[in-house]
């Protein structure tokens, strides 16, 4: 129950965001997400969370050595 809760939150997020998924897509998101839950548990979620903040941070660092000069 609380996996398809968490998953009807993440497909809402996704379909919100500019030029993302759309609202199909943000139900397909929502339901692979509740049957991510269910297959990796806590400990895969937390990991996955975790890679997700750090290819953010990665890339944020990479962008900003990118930016041209005026």
């Amino acid at each position: 129950m609380i996996g398809k809760i968490v998953g009807a939150l993440i497909g809402a997020k996704a379909a919100k965001r500019p030029g993302g998924v759309g609202e199909q897509g943000g139900a397909l998101l929502g339901v692979a997400a509740a049957a991510v839950t269910r297959r990796f548990g806590l400990p895969g979620i937390a990991a996955a969370a975790l890679g997700g903040y750090a290819l953010k941070r990665y890339n944020r660092k990479r962008e900003a050595g990118r930016r041209p000069r005026a």
